[in-house]
């Protein structure tokens, strides 16, 4: 890596990505990932550190027709206490609580969480669930390009995503659920909030008459990705949340997922878990 040179501080949109044609830019926005991990040596600077702060297009959640926009830059705290997504993303609020310390929540950003690409990244999982995508915008010629790709296809390794060099993280948007949706999420560590997840799980669908449909399951930690449980997700499409149901799927669960051992757990261990709460968790969804 080059030795870095040039700090720039653009003030808009077009000036951030033409900057990024370059190719060797270091993306600063909250700080809190990229600061411990560069000072341990984990992370070089490239030769432009890019600081995204003042970038207007980049805040912000508003509702745009049948769907939330949460733009890069917006912070854990804001997320968690914007009425908007108290009202109609409550799982989010549940996942922004369980985020690390108030010091971090509030200058950390979603963007920043979502590039990041930890396996356990907190706010992945609950954003799986939700059908998010992710902005991104570039400038190949003379203007802006921009286009959504799926959360669920962005990952592609531990932090590592499908955005190019050339692109930047904008925000992101979450379809608005529809009517009866249900949405849980819980992560499992030695200290929930400020460890990082042990395992963590993510629920949704749509509760009629104690059925679930349109049903999405993530997993994070357990697995090179925050990853969508297909397997689960096909075992529970349709059926009624039972007791035979519930273990049935909890199994499946437990099965799909291949973690591995590590200082926080053994993958046997994880397994487990994984287990124990996907059942934990839909028999509160089926009480709903």
């Amino acid at each position: 890596m080059t030795e870095l040179k040039h700090y720039f501080a653009p003030t808009s949109l077009d000036q951030a990505v033409e900057r990024l044609k370059d190719g060797d830019v270091t993306i600063l926005a909250g700080g809190t990932d990229l600061t411990p991990q560069s000072q341990a040596g984990r992370i070089k600077f490239k030769h432009t550190l890019m600081n995204i702060r003042h970038i207007p297009q980049l805040s912000g959640i508003t509702l745009e027709g049948r769907e939330i926009r949460i733009g890069a830059l917006a912070t854990i705290t804001e997320i968690m206490e914007h009425p908007l997504i108290k009202e109609r993303l409550p799982v989010l609020v549940e996942a922004c609580d369980h985020f690390a310390s108030d010091q971090i929540r509030n200058a950390g950003t979603i963007g920043g969480n979502i590039c990041n690409a930890s396996p356990a990244g907190d706010m992945l999982i609950p954003l799986l669930v939700l059908d998010a995508c992710v902005e991104l915008a570039s400038m190949p010629e003379a203007k802006i390009y921009r286009h959504c790709m799926p959360l669920s296809t962005f990952f592609v390794g531990p932090g590592k995503t499908r955005k190019s060099l050339c692109e930047l993280v904008t925000g992101v948007r979450i379809p608005i659920p529809e009517a009866n949706h249900v949405a849980r999420f819980y992560k499992h560590g030695t200290r929930p909030a400020l460890d990082i997840s042990t395992i963590s799980i993510g629920i949704a669908g749509t509760l009629v008459d104690g059925s679930l449909s349109n049903v999405r399951v993530a997993f994070g930690a357990v697995a090179p990705t925050p990853t969508r449980a297909a397997q689960t997700e096909q075992a529970l499409e349709g059926q009624r949340l039972d007791e035979a149901t519930i273990d049935k799927v909890a199994a499946i669960a437990r099965d799909e997922v291949k973690p591995i051992d590590d200082v926080r757990a053994t993958a046997w261990y994880r397994k487990e878990m994984i287990h124990n709460i996907t059942k934990r968790i839909l028999s509160h969804v089926a009480q709903a």
